[in-house]
C-alpha cells in the first residue's frame, strides 16, 4: 500500500503503512527506526527497536529520565548499533554563527551566556505535550534543545539552579510552560572568569523578532535576534526547499550584532553585523547515514544525550526543592 498522504506528497517519498510496531521490527529490510512519538513512549519504542537489531534515531527528549537514557546507551553499545539523538538545532543558522564567533576568540573569555526561546501564546493548543504525563512540559520540549547547545559549547557545569513553573496558570498546574535554568561554570585554565549560562523560555513575550542570544565576553558582546528559518521554509515547500539557494539562510534583518574591542580595557569598541552561517538540518541525517554505512564519527554522541537528561532531572529537583545542586561527574 502506497498512501498519497501529506508526507508522501510534500517530501516525495514512498511510505508503507503497517498495523503494528512489531511488523516494523520483524522486517529485515528495515535498518533504521526513527522514533517521533509522544515523549513518554520514546524509551519503550527505542528499546524494542534496538533489541530487535535496528539502529535508532530518537526525537528529543530521548527519554523521560537520565536512567532510561543510560540503559538505552548500554543496550546499543552491547549490540553494536547506532543510537542517535535528534538534536537538529546544532545545525541552526544562529547556533552555527555564534559557535564560529566563540571559536575565533573575538569575544575574549566568556563571562555570561544567555540563550532564550520565547514566544507569545496565551492559550493551550490541545496537544499531548500539555497533559500531565511523563515527559510533558516546556523543559522536555524546547529545554532539551537549549541544554544540548550549552553542553555542546561548554561541557558539564559545576552546579545548576532552575525555576520551572506554569506561568500562565492555564492547563494542568504541574505542566511547566516557562523555565529559567542557570548553569554555573567555575574558573579554569582556559577561562579565568566565573560565568553563568542562562537558558530560558517564556510563553508571553511579545516581540518581533524575539531576542535569541546574548553573549558577553572580556572583549565584547554578541547579540542575536530572530529564529532559524529552516522549519518555516520546509513547511512551505517541503523537499523542494532543499534545492533553493536561500534554504537555511537568514535575512540581513536578523543578522547578529557584534561589539568588540581589540584588547581588554579598550574604550573604543568596533560595531559590526555578522553574516549568518547557512543552517542545514540535513547534515544530521547525512552524519547518521555515514555512521551506519561507513562508521563515521557521530556528531551527536549518545553520552551527550544522556548528559542532557541528567541536567533535566537535576533542573526538576532544583526547582521543586528551591536550591542549587551540584552536577556530578559521570
Amino acid at each position: 500500500m502506497q498512501p498519497e498522504g501529506t508526507i508522501a506528497k510534500k517530501f516525495n517519498v514512498k511510505t508503507k503503512l503497517v498495523n503494528k510496531f512489531e511488523d516494523v521490527l520483524s522486517d529485515e529490510a528495515v535498518e533504521l527506526v526513527i522514533v517521533t512519538t509522544p515523549n513518554s513512549t520514546h524509551y519503550g519504542f527505542a528499546k524494542a527497536a534496538i533489541e530487535a537489531g535496528k539502529h535508532v534515531l530518537v526525537d528529543k527528549p530521548v527519554t523521560t529520565t537520565y536512567e532510561e537514557a543510560q540503559e538505552l546507551g548500554r543496550i546499543a553499545t552491547r549490540k553494536n548499533l547506532i543510537l542517535y539523538a535528534f538534536q537538529n538545532r546544532r545545525w541552526d543558522s544562529d547556533y552555527l554563527t555564534l559557535r564560529k564567533v566563540l571559536q575565533n576568540g573575538s569575544l575574549g573569555h566568556i563571562t555570561d551566556f544567555v540563550s532564550q526561546y520565547d514566544r507569545y501564546r496565551n492559550f493551550l493548543k490541545g496537544s499531548w505535550k500539555e497533559s500531565a504525563k511523563a515527559g510533558s512540559g516546556l523543559i522536555y520540549d524546547l529545554g532539551t534543545h537549549l541544554i544540548d547547545q550549552a553542553l555542546h559549547l561548554f561541557g558539564r557545569p559545576a552546579r545548576i539552579t532552575a525555576f520551572l513553573q506554569n506561568l500562565r496558570g492555564i492547563g494542568e498546574d504541574n505542566v511547566d510552560d516557562n523555565f529559567t535554568i542557570l548553569l554555573h561554570y567555575p574558573r579554569t585554565e582556559q577561562n579565568p572568569y566565573l560565568f553563568t549560562v542562562t537558558l530560558r523560555a517564556h510563553p508571553l513575550s511579545q516581540r518581533t523578532p524575539q531576542l535569541r542570544y546574548t553573549i558577553r565576553g572580556s572583549k565584547g558582546t554578541f547579540v542575536k535576534h530572530g529564529l532559524d528559518v529552516q522549519e518555516e521554509q520546509m513547511k512551505k515547500l517541503g523537499v523542494e526547499a532543499f534545492g533553493k539557494a536561500w534554504f537555511g539562510r537568514e535575512s540581513e534583518e536578523i543578522q547578529a550584532e557584534l561589539e568588540v574591542v581589540e584588547k581588554e580595557g579598550d574604550n573604543a569598541p568596533l560595531k559590526s553585523k555578522i553574516t549568518s552561517e547557512k543552517g542545514d538540518y540535513r547534515a544530521l541525517y547525512r552524519n547518521l547515514g555515514a555512521a551506519i554505512r561507513d562508521g563515521e564519527e557521530l556528531k551527536v554522541k549518545w553520552k551527550e544525550a544522556e548528559m542532557v537528561m541528567l541536567i533535566v532531572d537535576l533542573a526538576i529537583v532544583s526547582s521543586r526543592e528551591g536550591r542549587t545542586l551540584d552536577v556530578p561527574e559521570v
